[in-house]
């Protein structure tokens, strides 16, 4: 079989491809690994293989022209995404600290993208080439594509298409959008066409009689008019095209379009790709890649609505699942990679264990399909996933499947049939859960699941671990510093995790990310469905929450007594600060 193609990054690999002129020319502050879990890599060839021709430019240099000039002009529009990350929370810790390093590009190396990549680069190319139609994309322009809290600037911003000055926005997993404007423009259709598609967000000078109205954006200032318009948003977004004003225009956001059929989505994920970054950067490692390179995409969505995060009004909370018969064959594809070694490091989406499972309610409000218990519309047997994982253990060439993209533990509790299987096929020693925190209080406020739910399966997980003779863990991911939690709650927590002898060492600050429920309660100071008065955290108040999460390192042995005094729980001191672990303490590395 011959060697595959990257995508063209200069002029010279457009000659060798026979290209004269590109139709498209996509802008990433990614480097460009051609592999499916890459949204640049994945767009453009969606595209290729649909006719257009399509050249990348990967993580130009925004203080200079030439990286922007190298391809030339396109045809028909630039498409322009600051990557598979937000490039705020790319660039910046919870604490608002410059991190030191970035998984997507060549080595880790940081400051190769700018702070709010999507409007620099957009303003570049208006500039250099004037006329040409710019389409924005990836998760930083769909997560800001009506106006949002901005965590880095403590403010409300507006909408990323009027601060941008570019033409379009497709938000979400945009194949289908995308795939559909392109076919527009090459039909010399004018760029205003594009407003009627599905999934987009436009400005225009027309408000239809019936418009269904946003607060302004100048008015959305206010906490209790952005806690109003947040709500207003959630509950219609999905049904309706929205219009809101913005100066003396209006943001036109159109419903979501229809999610991807299982053929549709096989088709994407049937593509050839090179799964490898781009020679460009010789034996450079990129870190993101290094760590997804031997997994595989199984589905696309969630419907687990936790407050905090953005998948829904991303990936949307209907579940879009590849055939196996799609996936089987990718996973012959990676056997033949030179960097396999037999194991397949994971096989899942957002949830693993949200695979094959569907509802049929699409018009469905509600936000989540698991709490605040679980819908009785699900199939919740789990027996599309199990077959999937039976049939490619035995992928010749395959020596083990892992799931390690996190498994809901209340979806699970409905068939200790798969959690059998989890832990005597699929787990490598850890397993990833994502209980959140302890406290009731708090995991309403984020829309998890009671504690109670975690601990079920802590005990039908040990159960069988200990029948079958093996030695695992359960890894828990913990965050800190949710709107309205407090003190109080983190020593719950803490002495939750001391008490059961778990020390990990890696736990979540809570940063606000746009357009999340979290972010709108963080801004409001309110619980977002009663608009009720709750605590908010901040700075050293979440630095103290996190020491006594994290009360066996030194380091934080100040904290601990500073929080606990702070507390009122002097007597709990010598509880958290004896020296050594109890026998059977366990120490967790995410």
């Amino acid at each position: 079989m011959s060697e595959i193609s990257f995508l063209p990054v200069t002029l010279p690999e457009c000659r060798k491809l026979g290209w004269e002129e590109l139709d498209i020319i996509i802008v990433t502050g990614d480097a460009y690994v051609d592999h499916p879990a890459f949204g640049a890599a994945i767009i453009g060839r969606y595209l290729t293989a649909n006719g257009f021709q399509v050249g990348i430019i990967p993580q130009p240099d925004w203080r200079s022209d030439e990286d922007f000039l190298k391809l030339g002009k396109p045809r028909l529009f630039f498409g322009v995404t600051a990557g598979n990350l937000d490039s705020m929370v790319n660039h910046y810790t919870a604490q608002r600290k410059i991190r030191s390093d970035d998984a997507y590009s060549p080595d880790g190396k940081a400051g190769l993208r700018p702070d709010r990549a999507t409007i620099v680069y957009t303003q570049k190319l208006k500039r250099l080439f004037k006329g040409v139609p710019i389409i924005l994309g990836g998760i930083e322009a769909s997560l800001r594509r009506i106006p949002h809290y901005d965590f880095w600037s403590d403010k409300i911003r507006n909408s990323v298409l009027p601060d941008s000055k570019a033409d379009l926005i497709v938000y979400g997993m945009a194949e289908k959008t995308i795939l559909k404007a392109a076919g527009c423009l090459a039909e010399e259709q004018p760029i205003s066409t594009l407003a009627e598609l599905p999934g987009t967000v436009s400005m225009t000078n027309e408000l239809p009689q019936d418009a269904f109205l946003l607060p302004d954006y100048e008015q959305v200032q206010d906490k209790d008019v952005f806690l109003q318009m947040t709500r207003l948003f959630q509950e219609n977004y999905q049904q309706k095209a929205l219009y809101q004003k913005t100066g003396l225009r209006y943001i036109r956001h159109n419903p979501p379009g229809n999610p991807l059929t299982q053929k549709e989505l096989d088709r994407i994920y049937n593509l050839r790709f090179a799964r490898k970054p781009h020679p460009i950067y010789k034996n450079k490692k990129i870190p993101a890649f290094e760590q997804i390179r031997n997994s595989i995409t199984s589905h696309r969505g969630c419907f687990g609505g936790c407050n905090f995060c953005a998948l829904s009004v991303h990936q949307g909370k209907y579940i879009q699942s590849r055939s196996i018969s799609s996936i089987l064959a990718e996973l012959r594809e990676l056997t033949k990679q030179n960097y396999f070694r037999g194991s397949v490091s994971d096989i899942g989406g957002p949830s693993a264990n949200m695979y094959g499972i569907e509802c049929l309610n699409i018009n469905c409000r509600r936000r989540s399909c698991l709490v605040p218990d679980i819908c009785p519309e699900l199939d919740t047997s789990h027996k599309d996933y199990l077959r999937l994982l039976a049939q490619a253990s035995a992928v010749s060439g395959i020596n083990q499947v892992y799931v390690a993209s996190g498994v809901r533990s209340d979806l699970a509790l409905e068939n200790r049939e798969f959690i059998e299987r989890l832990v005597k096929k699929h787990t490598g020693g850890r397993l990833k859960l994502a209980p959140e925190h302890k406290s009731e209080k708090v995991l309403k406020l984020m829309n998890k699941a009671s504690f109670q739910s975690y601990e079920r399966f802590l005990q039908v997980f040990g159960n069988l671990c200990r029948v079958n003779g093996l030695h695992y863990s359960v890894i828990p991911y913990i965050m800190v510093g949710h709107p309205g939690t407090t003190i109080e709650d983190a020593v719950e927590l803490a002495s939750y995790l001391k008490e059961n002898n778990l020390r990990v060492e890696k736990v979540q600050e809570f940063t606000p990310t746009p357009m999340t429920i979290s972010s709108c309660m963080y801004y409001t100071e309110c619980d977002f469905p009663e608009g009720k008065k709750i605590h908010i955290p901040t700075g050293r108040e979440i630095r103290l929450q996190k020491a006594i999460v994290q009360w066996f390192m030194p380091e934080n042995r100040k904290y601990v007594i500073e929080i606990l005094r702070k507390a009122g729980k002097n007597y709990l001191l010598s509880f958290f600060l004896e020296q050594e672990p109890k026998k059977g303490s366990k120490r967790l590395r995410q």
